[in-house]
């Protein structure tokens, strides 16, 4: 809660509060994408974000509209 950001980008000197941000972060410049999708191929930079993508192989729509029931 500090607002402290240790931790800084070496190319642009973005700052982050967790290393693990910075990881993610360095991808953006180097193209780095080590999450491929087992379905397309398709690659990406963060897990979660392959996770989303393979919802789209599988139908699986997590998420309902409390109002009207609509899943995504």
């Amino acid at each position: 809660h500090t607002g402290e950001k240790p931790f800084c980008c070496g190319q642009c000197g973005a700052r982050f509060s967790q290393s693990s941000t910075l990881v993610h972060h360095r991808r953006t410049h180097t193209g780095e994408r080590p999450f491929a999708c087992p379905d397309c191929g398709r690659a990406f930079g963060r897990r979660s974000t392959l996770a989303t993508h393979r919802r789209t192989h599988t139908g699986e729509r997590p998420y309902a509209c409390p109002d009207c029931g609509r899943r995504f």
